[in-house]
């Protein structure tokens, strides 16, 4: 087969499309023709250098794709050769076939496009294991949402907005903050030109938001607990503005609040599963119902997967970028 192949580290050019060996699924797993896959900030960071993949995980980027069935591995029940399915990776989705567990297998949402179901995986986990399970957002509560315009973002927003809670997001323009708002954001904050702490505590009374779903890291974290309700939760989920800084435990204190932080591809297998369970629970009939929808800005043949990186890059995407093989 073919798959999208890391010649050195380095910049979006270092992507080659190039044959590799065809791979086999073992016990518990299967065999995937990949229809297409989502691209990642964390592929970026892989594809530098600074991100390599688990142990016995395909060398190449791609955590998160949907496709056909093609092959079933020992002791797999459930799924049957054929079946459309989507997948939650280790890595590997770049590529013509890749090997999931069955148990980050999913059937494909019903009345969902096969093709777009691939930006669908890794930011449903990512948004329902952080905001609904971790951080236990309830329906009538806040919810800070950096980066709406993300393919965290948009999921975050039209997930929040539909179970009940109110949502307050950032995004880098106006353009970016109206599709947020489209999705269900009832406040959009410029960052290049508002203060996200002032306007939360405009909107809430002095009160402060009860959630918050952070990708900046460092960079945003005294601000971040300054808007930070009493019993808040910030979950930090990406590190975009650095690893490193001061937190003021007597804010913390006094607001009885917490600072919870993960990453869903480190995570062990039985997490995962549990977290696939889940989502196929509460998430996928969402789908079924058209009440929330993945958020497509563009496609590429994976041979063109340097120029996907460098678009996802430069910023001005809303949602996911997607690769087709090809």
């Amino acid at each position: 087969m073919k798959a999208v192949v890391i010649t050195r580290p380095g910049g979006p050019e270092v992507l080659t499309w190039a044959e590799v060996p065809d791979p086999v699924p073992g016990p518990g797993e299967v065999l995937i023709q990949v229809v297409a896959a989502g691209v990642n900030r964390a592929d970026l960071l892989q594809r530098q250098g600074q991100y390599p993949p688990p142990p016995d995980c395909p060398p190449y980027p791609g955590l998160e794709c949907s496709g056909h069935v093609i092959g079933l591995g020992p002791e797999v029940t459930g799924v049957s050769i054929g079946d459309p399915v989507v997948a939650l990776l280790s890595g590997g989705g770049y590529a013509e076939q890749v090997v999931a567990p069955i148990t980050q297998v999913l059937p494909a949402p019903v009345g969902v496009d096969l093709v777009d179901a691939a930006g669908l995986p890794e930011v449903v986990a990512t948004v329902w294991s952080n905001v609904f399970t971790l951080a236990a957002l309830r329906p009538d509560e806040h919810v800070l949402v950096h980066g709406g315009a993300s393919g965290v973002g948009t999921m975050a927003i039209q997930l929040a907005s539909v179970l009940g809670a109110t949502v307050l997001t950032t995004a880098g323009s106006a353009e970016r903050l109206e599709r947020c708002r489209s999705l269900g954001a009832a406040v959009g904050i410029d960052h290049h030109v508002q203060d996200f702490v002032e306007v939360v505590h405009q909107v809430t009374g002095g009160r402060g938001v009860d959630v918050i779903l952070d990708n900046m890291g460092a960079a945003y974290l005294a601000r971040n607990i300054a808007a930070l309700a009493a019993n808040g939760r910030l979950v930090v989920i990406g590190l975009q503005g650095g690893a490193r800084a001061e937190l003021d435990l007597g804010v913390l204190l006094s607001k009885r609040a917490a600072v919870l932080a993960t990453s869903l591809r480190a995570r062990p297998a039985a997490e995962k599963a549990a977290i696939m369970a889940s989502v196929r629970e509460h998430v996928w009939p969402l789908l079924r119902d058209g009440r929330v929808h993945p958020v497509i800005d563009r496609k590429h043949p994976m041979s063109r997967a340097g120029q996907a990186h460098a678009e996802l890059e430069t910023g001005g995407i809303v949602g996911k970028v997607l690769l087709l093989p090809g």
